[in-house]
């Protein structure tokens, strides 16, 4: 009998932003439950912590020291993964880049650029080069994190807020390219959460106050899950409301 908790067995799921917060939790349940896990970010130390701990929870995963501003690399990520396993079964988009909180109008270029470039073009890159790999599995599945800041546009979140929308838009058009495919795309609205990000953003809140990224990671990693039927849908998780786009 399969152990219900190793519902990912044999799985290959790639997480961005994997070495802290919500990516780093993320991959750790993933690896719990069985999947292969490539972990992928910039920072090397917390890679090395988090395959430590996915090696303890019972899993496997290969480490992906990257910057996903490198668009090439990403390219030559998918070269990789598709002559080890041929295939991908899940993709979560998580890496993201919180631009100062500034008017618009006096935000330096190159972070409003960096916001696009890190939001948008570099999950698109993801998509563009994952895509076939997604369509060799036989339960395809990409989830991307959003943010309440999409829709708010709040004074100073511009640039965040503009990315968070771009990003939106671009996965519900993906997941309506493929509907007639096994591939169910989604996107997930976690809320204030404990990270860093948020600390910088709001420095003088109470993190006691906020959702863990170990409370938010479940409800990610079950969008990965074979048996998800849900696609084209946002799941907000303050709310638990799934919401088809």
């Amino acid at each position: 009998m399969t152990d219900p908790r190793r519902s990912l067995e044999g799985k290959i799921i790639v997480v961005t932003g994997a070495s802290r917060g919500i990516g780093y939790q993320v991959a750790l349940e993933a690896g719990r439950r069985g999947a292969h896990v490539l972990c992928v970010a910039r920072t090397v130390g917390g890679l090395e912590e988090l395959d430590d701990a996915i090696r303890k929870a019972g899993g496997e995963a290969t480490l992906v020291p990257h910057d996903l501003l490198d668009y090439e690399g990403i390219d030559r990520m998918g070269q990789a993964i598709f002559d080890r396993w041929g295939r991908l079964d899940g993709l979560v988009g998580n890496a993201g880049y919180l631009a100062t909180l500034s008017p618009l109008s006096h935000l330096d270029p190159k972070d409003f650029e960096r916001s696009m470039a890190l939001n948008v073009t570099a999950n698109y890159r993801l998509i563009r080069s994952f895509d076939l790999l997604l369509r060799q599995s036989a339960a395809g599945r990409a989830v991307f994190v959003t943010s309440s800041s999409a829709q708010s546009a709040k004074p100073f979140w511009g640039a965040y807020a503009a990315s968070k929308a771009a990003l939106e838009a671009m996965v519900k058009s993906y997941a309506a390219e493929v509907a007639t495919t096994p591939i169910k795309v989604n996107l997930v609205q976690p809320g204030p959460v404990r990270t860093a990000m948020r600390a910088k953003a709001m420095p003088g809140e109470d993190p006691a106050t906020l959702t863990t990224p170990a409370e938010v990671a479940p409800l990610i990693v079950d969008l990965v899950e074979p048996g998800v039927s849900a696609t084209r849908s946002i799941y907000d998780y303050p709310s638990r409301a799934l919401t088809a786009l």
